[in-house]
């Protein structure tokens, strides 16, 4: 079966792109039609022993899956897997994306393991593949249903995608999403699909980092801009909207609460733009409950996605799920109901009978 290509930019940003007729961004433009062009539908658990030391000196032995990673090199083609450039058991490459692509890959198995003591993509230690280098100038990364592929960028606008530990998270999380059964990429299904994929990939950073939901930024490809474009990032939990506004890109579109819901047929229905608002929902929870937002929030979230939910799922669907999580994890009438319900009305997918917006 092939599914669907999820990539971490959407078209709409590669469109307004793809249109400027600035001098200086000529390549940029070039590799934005490029990239809207290629053809891009492609085709034992390892274990490793972890020790601790208890509070009261106790050695603590634990044999835990480990990641299996394989990095290949397209060497700026388009086929795929490309050449095997680096194993488990190979010392790093001494190319920057070969080696950040397998590192991040290590640290976002290590976050689903140590957090939820998932396996992987699969809960099965299912091996992880990922390609650097695609394509010429290739402005974008995705999930292909077999594996994680990373462009370089033009140079002008966008840098490698390696680079960030959230778009690297960003792509294994909609293999984890796939294999908990899906949700069809498009309208606000495949906007919950997205926004899946940029919430345990601003987990993944924040649990690597060690930082709370006061202390992180909340933003999914900070640092894959050039310093030449207006804007921090692609995408904002916090501040859907204000990642960039920049005079080609243009700004931002993406709303945070319904009343501005984008109702399109580009981008399978606006999956990109609308996931602003499943994010700003999750940012809302995490940050009314503080601590580390990968715990309470991110453990309410993991079990909506990994229970009885369906394909076709919509916000309100949605919502209703993660409440229904919450309660069964911690009781009908637990903060943590409460700040998932609060989340949900702040945007406006659930109602606030007590106040009028």
């Amino acid at each position: 079966m092939t599914s669907a290509l999820h990539g971490i930019i959407p078209p709409y940003l590669l469109a307004r792109l793809a249109a400027t007729d600035e001098p200086a961004l000529a390549r940029a433009s070039a590799a934005a039609k490029a990239t809207l062009l290629a053809d891009r539908v492609v085709r034992p658990q390892r274990s490793r022993v972890r020790l601790s030391i208890e509070g009261d000196g106790t050695l603590v032995v634990e044999n835990a899956p480990a990641a299996d990673r394989t990095i290949y090199d397209a060497k700026n083609t388009e086929d795929l897997p490309g050449t095997r450039v680096r194993g488990e058991d190979d010392a790093a490459s001494g190319d920057s994306a070969v080696d950040q692509a397998f590192d991040g890959l290590g640290a976002t198995f290590d976050f689903y393991w140590e957090a939820y003591q998932r396996s992987g993509i699969d809960g099965a230690g299912a091996p992880l593949i990922a390609t650097v280098h695609y394509g010429e100038d290739y402005d974008n990364a995705f999930w292909n249903g077999e594996q994680m592929v990373f462009g370089d960028g033009d140079g002008d606008v966008f840098t490698g995608f390696t680079s960030s530990l959230t778009v690297i998270a960003h792509e294994l999380t909609h293999g984890v999403t796939e294999h908990e059964g899906g949700l069809e990429y498009q309208g606000q299904s495949g906007a919950l699909n997205e926004s899946l994929s940029d919430v345990f990939g601003a987990l993944t950073e924040q649990y690597t980092k060690g930082q709370t939901a006061d202390a992180a930024d909340w933003l999914i490809g900070a640092g894959i801009f050039t310093p030449a474009v207006q804007g921090e990032a692609l995408r904002s939990l916090k501040a859907p909207g204000t990642a960039y506004d920049d005079d080609v890109l243009g700004r931002d579109p993406q709303p945070a609460h319904m009343d501005d819901y984008v109702e399109t047929t580009d981008d399978n229905g606006g999956v990109h733009i609308n996931s602003g608002i499943p994010n700003h929902a999750f940012y809302l929870t995490a940050t009314a409950l503080g601590g580390n937002a990968w715990e309470r929030a991110g453990l309410v979230w993991y079990r909506t996605i990994t229970g009885d939910l369906s394909p076709t799922a919509d916000f309100a669907a949605f919502a209703a799920a993660t409440l229904a999580a919450a309660a069964q994890e911690y009781g009908e009438d637990s903060e943590v109901v409460d700040a998932v319900r609060a989340g949900w009305t702040g945007v406006g997918v659930l109602e606030d009978e007590s106040t009028d917006r």
